[in-house]
């Protein structure tokens, strides 16, 4: 079964993509559309039928090179099962949208079959994600890493008529090469210090790597601090955190199918699940977790900051993704994997579903991305409307407080703020996420405002012809509703209840001492087999105490001791959970109050008061159009980099191919051959005596040679 979720899509994709001659333009799209229906359903089977342990299935023999013996494995643990149907439901759900929305595209000709190629992309996508988060090994999971890449620079460009589309083709493919290229790093020092990557033998050297001084740059580091910090730069890059997010709006000049696809639900939470599965090092790995956090909080309040002022519809959706992000990076950071992948599995459904309702719009209003130009679209698109208010309900965080009833973002949202706070003891990454709740709020309601309320704006005729999408694009916002309203609260207790929950969705082992409620203190207290425990796995022996070179810790040369048990790792020392249980009610409340906050300014500017945005933006004109430009970023980064490179390669093509290369070539070809030729061609003179002349003084210079030097041989 695990197989026929993995390959099937890949085969699909082949088919699609080269053999739509034979089946038809719509028979491609039936194919690839059924058969992640099919990988999707087998995957919600799984899901449900997973017992919480680990299991390794076999698919062949692949890299294998002196020590280094690479199968190609499908690891299935609770993170994958999760993964799964993330995947495949967006996925599947992602291939019915486009049957409607990619019906008729202006950017092609009517005679042009463009449909198979596009829906062989989306399979081929699938393919090398669901590749990632099934890796047994870091190899497999760098293949799928950059199979994604790769799927995302042809789907970003599908329109490559457009030079915009190929220029952030181009962008995303060059900004995930540094995050790609630090996580490489990190894979190699990982080799280099363990002689393996299988995840099993990275992580019962974890306690041993933590003990580990690397050399690199020519500075000492703790070698578990510096290659979580590696790994997590390639997961920047990926995920669109602060420093690497500057593709990620870019990118929205795919069709929208790919923005909710990729850049909602999938491949932007890849990094938040490397971080998650390779919880067993970053949990030795204290200063690069503090690296996280910081990286996280500050991701998820510039892009709340930035989404404010956006006009464009999807790239407001786009900043939200790029926030949201950042909180499943503060969760992780401070040690709350399960809350981490809690948010990542319920922001799949509501912002998939914010992503397809724009498009709906779009595709309702013409292709029309500026929300400037609509208002009034309530009673014009209604499914739609209704569709895009649970989706905004959901990422706002609305919910009853200080219970379990809420919107899937009200509970996910809600624990990764406690976690926060937890972890932080009330530090800066708490008050950036409830900083960013409140601009959440404020520009998820504005862009309903603004789109469904008010008066028409814009081109009139464009209003009047506005309409409802098709079915087969409504459908799948249907069920990504279910998602919305129901996942946080089916799911809160396995990911955010108690220890035994939470340890039995994880496969974690139960625990020899039990948490009191209200002492986070029992976790560390327990007796020395605690150090195997449910919460925090089975690396070593260690009793709640740092790990030392011992008997207990000592990674064996051959098999690195015994990796923990379970999907995530929690070191003994880790208590964030039963403090994030136990923080005071104000903490808890507050993001509920934030969102309140930016619902009512919203109402204020855009449904009581509409002139106020204007004046706001006239009287703040430095501060707007800093947000607007989006913080300076990409002028910063055309005037470091972008410019002192097309300098140098200009200087390089000028001067060196030209002057140089070309030059000593022409020169050599054009000068000094010309020159000996002409030399040459006067001693072809014609005249007989001049060439006995020539024989003669041969002759003489042979015998002068010899009598030198043949006697003394």
């Amino acid at each position: 079964m695990e197989k026929i979720i993995l390959f099937a899509p890949l085969i699909a994709s082949i088919i699609a993509g080269f053999g739509w001659r034979f089946i038809g333009d719509k028979g491609a799209q039936w194919l690839t559309t059924g058969v992640l229906f099919l990988s999707c359903f087998l995957s919600w089977i799984v899901f449900f039928g997973h017992d919480g342990q680990t299991h390794y299935i076999h698919v062949l023999d692949w890299v294998q090179s002196g020590t280094l013996d690479t199968a190609w494995a499908i690891r299935l643990d609770r993170l994958t099962a999760i993964m799964l149907i993330v995947v495949t439901t967006v996925s599947a759900l992602v291939h019915l949208y486009s049957m409607g929305y990619m019906a008729h595209d202006s950017q092609f000709a009517e005679n042009e079959s463009y449909r198979p190629r596009f829906f062989a992309y989306l399979s081929l996508f699938t393919f090398a994600m669901l590749m990632l988060v099934t890796a047994d090994n870091l190899a497999q999971m760098f293949f799928g890493w950059e199979g994604v890449g790769l799927a995302s620079y042809l789907l970003i460009g599908f329109y490559f008529r457009k030079p915009s589309a190929n220029a952030a083709a181009i962008k995303a493919f060059v900004v995930n090469r540094i995050g790609d290229f630090g996580f490489a790093l990190g894979i190699m020092a990982l080799y280099f210090l363990t002689d393996s990557i299988k995840f099993d033998d990275v992580f019962a050297a974890a306690p041993e790597l933590a003990q580990t001084q690397l050399t690199f740059l020519w500075t000492e580091w703790n070698a578990a601090n510096l290659i979580a910090f590696l790994l997590f730069v390639g997961a920047m890059g990926k995920s669109a955190q602060l420093f690497l997010h500057t593709w990620l709006p870019d990118a929205m000049e795919g069709p929208t199918p790919v923005s909710a696809l990729i850049h909602a639900a999938t491949m932007v939470t890849a990094g938040v699940f490397l971080v998650c599965r390779m919880s067993p090092l970053f949990e030795y790995a204290p200063e690069a977790k503090m690296v996280v956090v910081f990286i996280g909080a500050s991701t998820a309040f510039f892009a709340a900051t930035v989404g404010l002022v956006q006009n464009d519809i999807k790239r407001v959706i786009a900043y939200s993704t790029c926030s949201q992000l950042g909180y499943m990076f503060v969760a992780a950071g401070v040690g709350m994997y399960s809350v981490a992948m809690f948010h990542l599995f319920t922001h799949a459904f509501f912002k998939a579903m914010l992503f397809l309702g724009a498009g709906s719009v779009i595709h309702g209003m013409h292709h029309e991305q500026d929300m400037r130009n609509y208002g009034g679209l309530r009673s014009k698109l209604p499914y739609t409307y209704w569709a895009m208010m649970i989706g905004t309900l959901a990422i706002t965080g609305v919910g009853i407080p200080l219970t379990t009833i809420g919107f899937a973002g009200f509970l996910s949202k809600d624990a990764v703020i406690e976690s926060a706070y937890a972890g932080t003891q009330g530090g800066y990454a708490f008050w950036m996420l409830v900083i960013a709740a409140l601009f959440t709020s404020f520009y998820s309601w504005r862009l309903i405002f603004m789109t469904f309320y008010g008066k028409a704006r814009g081109d009139k005729h464009t209003h009047e012809n506005a309409h409802e999408s098709p079915m087969v694009m409504l459908a799948p916002l249907g069920v990504l509703a279910l998602g919305a309203v129901f996942s946080g609260m089916l799911w809160y207790g396995s990911f955010f209840g108690s220890h035994d929950k939470v340890n039995a969705f994880f496969g974690i082992p139960a625990h020899h001492a039990e948490a009191d409620a209200g002492h986070g203190e029992d976790t560390a207290t327990a007796d020395t087999g605690h150090g195997a425990d449910a919460t925090h796995g089975e690396a070593t022996a260690q009793g709640g105490e740092a790990p030392e070179a011992d008997a207990g810790h000592a990674v064996a040369d051959a098999g690195h001791g015994e990796a923990p048990k379970g999907a995530i790792f929690m070191h003994p020392d880790n208590h964030v959970m039963d403090d994030a249980h136990h923080a005071p009610k104000w903490v808890k409340i507050s993001p509920f109050i934030a969102m309140l906050i930016g619902l009512i300014t919203a109402l204020w500017f855009y449904i009581w008061d509409p002139s106020m945005p204007g004046k706001l933006a006239e009287n703040q004109r430095p501060l707007y159009l800093f947000l607007l430009n989006k913080w300076y970023f990409d002028e910063i980064y055309d005037f470091l980099f972008v410019r002192p490179a097309k300098a140098l390669g200009g200087l390089l093509w000028k001067r060196g191919d030209g002057t140089v290369i070309d030059g000593s070539l022409n020169g050599v070809a054009m000068g000094i051959i010309p020159f000996f030729t002409r030399l040459a061609g006067r001693a072809q003179s014609g005249y007989i005596f001049t060439y006995a002349f020539a024989m003669v003084i041969g002759i003489a210079v042979l015998v002068t040679w010899m009598t030198f030097t043949g006697g003394a041989e």
